[in-house]
């Protein structure tokens, strides 16, 4: 993760405006990373359900427990806790009512017997030994283990031990940027000025922006005073390394993916497979 060129090359990131992007990679920009263009297929599949109303209570509920953990922890001042205001600002993405988001805050804040969710991060093997990490905010921890491990196993995975797969992933700072309107090399390149580590320009729909942990509300700060319309940032896990499964194993870990992420528990769900083009373009739009 570190910012030096010569690192970035050879973990395979564009993280320097001299860096071309891969002979034959069909991008004409100057900051390319072809690890993380497999990330933005979920997050335009998570894009896209999140634009379904169906789902909108459900991704209510998880924000307003986003926003309640943050909260707690840190003050319900968004202006001095940069966490609340990420989940604010998710929250306002997912068009969460004002009142909501007020109503969450104060009952994390006003102490009483409002509820105390804990965070947990469970690791597990889907099919074809696909890595995933399950994030979940809970307020019974016994319950949420069940759960998950439940959804495991009728997928043909299993949930692991604490470290068995972490080591797979590593933290990051995420941007997503509305594509549409923007030229994609002015977007990454104000990014790097700003202290980006990857922009991904692969996507039609999103630019990604990949910060460390640390910089992302500086990068977030400098794309907003250059003008970029910043549609979500958030902290998140990042597959250092991505795994080919055919496409029966895709539809089956994507399924995983799924049934994981409708409890109601969990936040969030990563995976280590890259989806296959010819799935994406099903599942994706």
């Amino acid at each position: 993760m570190g910012s030096s060129c010569s690192s970035d090359f050879e973990k395979g990131r564009w993280g320097s405006r001299q860096r071309p992007p891969p002979e034959g990679s069909g991008h004409s920009s100057p900051v390319y990373s072809g690890l993380m263009s497999g990330h933005s297929k979920w997050s335009t599949i998570k894009r896209q359900k999140g634009a379904n109303d169906a789902k909108r209570g459900a991704i209510f509920t998880k924000v307003a427990r986003e926003i309640s953990i943050a909260a707690r922890a840190g003050g319900g001042d968004p202006d001095a806790n940069y966490r609340l205001r990420l989940a604010m600002d998710k929250a306002r993405s997912v068009n969460m009512p004002a009142d909501n988001i007020k109503r969450a805050i104060d009952k994390a804040t006003g102490g009483g017997d409002a509820e105390v969710f804990e965070e947990i991060v469970y690791e597990g093997y889907g099919p074809g030994g696909v890595a995933f990490l399950v994030e979940a905010a809970t307020d019974n921890r016994n319950r949420t283990a069940a759960e998950v491990r439940a959804v495991f196993t009728k997928a043909g995975g299993q949930l692991a031990g604490s470290g068995a797969v972490a080591w797979q992933f590593e933290p990051r700072g995420l941007i997503t940027i509305p594509a549409k309107g923007q030229d994609p090399d002015d977007v990454a390149l104000a990014a790097i000025d700003a202290g980006a580590d990857d922009v991904d320009t692969s996507g039609e729909e999103l630019v990604e922006v990949y910060t460390t942990p640390g910089g992302l509300e500086q990068v977030r700060k400098a794309l907003d005073a250059a003008g970029v319309p910043v549609e979500h940032a958030e902290s998140t896990m990042v597959a250092k390394s991505t795994i080919t499964v055919d496409e029966q194993r895709a539809r089956q870990n994507l399924r995983l993916v799924e049934s994981l992420e409708d409890l109601d528990d969990v936040q969030r769900v990563t995976a280590n497979f890259d989806i296959p083009e010819e799935l994406f373009a099903e599942v994706g739009v």
